[in-house]
């Protein structure tokens, strides 16, 4: 597992401890959580959403990616 220093402002890292001790749940967790709730993914996870949209849709590479592309938005809300 890697490591990783940010700074946060000072009002955000508090909530952040407060979520966290509330919740009974490490820091680390809840900002993996948050990244991945934003769409922030190993490109594995890229890769399998590609393969998915491509079996379903029985479309080629570049239409599958732009599929996967637009769902992967969709999913972010954007």
């Amino acid at each position: 597992m890697s490591r990783l220093t940010i700074t946060l402002e000072d009002s955000l890292h508090r909530a952040l401890k407060e979520t966290a001790a509330r919740q009974g749940r490490p820091i680390a967790r809840i900002i993996e959580e948050s990244l991945l709730l934003r769409g922030i993914k190993p490109m594995d996870s890229a890769r399998q959403l590609v393969a998915r949209a491509r079996s379903r849709a029985r479309l080629p590479d570049e239409e599958a990616l732009d599929l996967s592309v637009a769902e992967t938005r969709a999913a972010r809300g954007r």
